[in-house]
């Protein structure tokens, strides 16, 4: 951990996200952020571990009351990884990610949506349960926020989760030399909407492909959006800082990060 936060460090990275998969890993999460100023946790269920505790509402609503949890997840529906089973039979996944949308209702923190070969289901699930198309429900609940992370779908999904009023993130698989069609959907993002990330430790972005990732390489990211959308890399700097502050509101109650975070890289 010294090494990782030197490396950020070095690349002007002054925050990271940690993203709980399962609650048998949240304290080792949480503990992470505590200890450190620029670290920052979720709680959730990733929706491809089985055989793990299952989160209960209030599981996720007592965790997200702990300091520096600033979103519910990493959750969403993942079918890649079917094999003989069908959709039909995931419907555990469903539930489980029901579950993390009324819990960011009730808390009023961001969702980290992930999702798989099952766009259809992860955006009906979200606009049934999550409030969406108005200024709340007949329980007084808000509507659903949150972020697409490490975005890899369709320019018809981005625009769906777009007008849900959700961000889109984009990780190092931008800088692929196949994601050509990505890169198109990195440019029509508005870039009020627009994160970036690194999905540490997979996915590390070009010329780090193929080795273990690191939040530090996150301005290699920053780097493709701005050749995308032919901008500087500062800008996108700035404005992907900016709207880490205005999702994951929680970030900027560090005073030292309300003063710096909008002239530097997420």
């Amino acid at each position: 951990m010294p090494e990782v936060l030197a490396d950020m460090q070095r690349a002007q990275v002054s925050r990271a996200l940690c993203i709980c998969t399962t609650l048998e890993e949240f304290e080792a999460v949480h503990q992470l952020a505590v200890q450190h100023d620029s670290i920052w946790a979720t709680v959730g269920v990733h929706p491809d571990n089985e055989g793990v505790r299952e989160p209960t509402l209030a599981d996720l609503l007592d965790r997200a009351r702990l300091p520096k949890v600033v979103g519910i997840g990493e959750t969403g529906l993942d079918y890649y990884r079917l094999g003989e089973r069908s959709v039909a039979d995931m419907s555990w996944q469903r539930d489980r990610y029901r579950v993390h949308i009324e819990a960011a209702r009730r808390t009023g923190l961001p969702l980290v949506i992930h999702t798989r070969s099952a766009s259809d289901d992860t955006l009906s699930i979200l606009r049934e349960s999550g409030g969406l198309g108005s200024a709340g429900d007949s329980q007084g609940l808000p509507p659903a926020t949150g972020v697409f992370h490490c975005f890899t779908e369709s320019m018809a999904v981005a625009r769906a989760a777009l007008d849900m009023g959700f961000y889109v993130s984009f990780s190092g698989i931008l800088t692929f030399r196949n994601a050509a069609d990505l890169r198109e959907v990195a440019a029509y993002v508005p870039l009020d909407r627009l994160l970036i990330e690194t999905d540490s430790p997979y996915l590390a972005p070009v010329p780090h492909r193929g080795k273990t990732n690191s939040p530090a390489y996150v301005p290699h990211v920053a780097a493709q959006v701005a050749q995308t959308r032919g901008i500087s890399v500062e800008e996108v700097a700035r404005v992907t800082s900016q709207n880490v502050n205005d999702l994951f509101k929680r970030v900027c109650e560090s005073p030292m990060l309300k003063a710096s975070m909008p002239e530097e890289v997420s």
